[in-house]
């Protein structure tokens, strides 16, 4: 079983900046994918930013790229979604996520990531 735990939502006025983490423990996998995903109220979850295991590539919704930044610490052990420029737009629940890798992994499917935080929630006021 692999545990997530994510914390660092809040509010923010629109613009500023949050950072969320996403602390991992219990099974360990070779290679896997790390992943934010976020849930507005009355929307579907979506795909927000993704990294490989041992620093691998990273890929980010259109909607967050150049303003998301995903990251891992040195131990593959803590994920992190700096977010700056925030929109009311992305307010919403903050999903952390963790897929094993063995072969082709469609980075944007919530379907192939098989562990969850509980979330996180971040609300941008206008």
């Amino acid at each position: 079983q692999v545990y997530l735990v994510e914390s660092g939502g809040g509010l923010v006025q629109a613009g500023g900046s949050l950072r969320l983490s996403c602390a991992a423990s219990g099974r360990t996998f070779s290679t896997y994918v790390m992943a934010w995903f976020r849930q507005a109220p009355g929307k579907e979850r979506e795909f927000a930013a993704a990294v490989y295991s041992g620093g691998g590539p990273t890929d980010y919704a259109d909607t967050v790229k150049g303003r998301f930044t995903i990251s891992t610490d040195n131990s593959g052990n803590t994920m992190y979604l700096q977010m700056n420029t925030l929109k009311p737009d992305d307010t919403g629940v903050y999903y952390c996520a963790l897929g094993q890798v063995t072969g082709w992994f469609p980075l944007k499917d919530k379907d192939h990531y098989g562990y969850w935080g509980q979330g996180t929630q971040v609300t941008v006021d206008s």
